[in-house]
């Protein structure tokens, strides 16, 4: 039996802030973009609409997708403050 990504990231447990750990350097930037960071993120964080990028950053599963893949290195990624972002559940 295989198991969907869908079903995987139901089992992240997540404890989320009041400001996000994600944000968009320029808006001009990606608006001129090929916008990968609407494919390559599995949590689908990004979205474009009314000529922004929008990032859902409560989505976010930390893993680092987005600033490695950002072809502009346009997005700002750290890590979230301590006591809060995801906990992984194994097994």
């Amino acid at each position: 039996m295989s198991v969907s990504v869908e079903d995987l990231l139901f089992t992240i447990r997540y404890r989320c802030d009041t400001e996000s750990h994600l944000s968009i350097r320029d808006q001009a930037v990606c608006r001129d973009c090929r916008k990968p960071c609407l494919t390559f993120c599995p949590a689908e964080v990004y979205t474009f609409r009314d000529g922004e990028m929008h990032v859902a950053y409560e989505n976010c599963i930390e893993c680092g997708t987005c600033r490695v893949a950002c072809s502009n290195q346009n997005i700002e990624w750290r890590y979230p403050k301590g006591g809060y972002g995801v906990a992984y559940k194994i097994g």
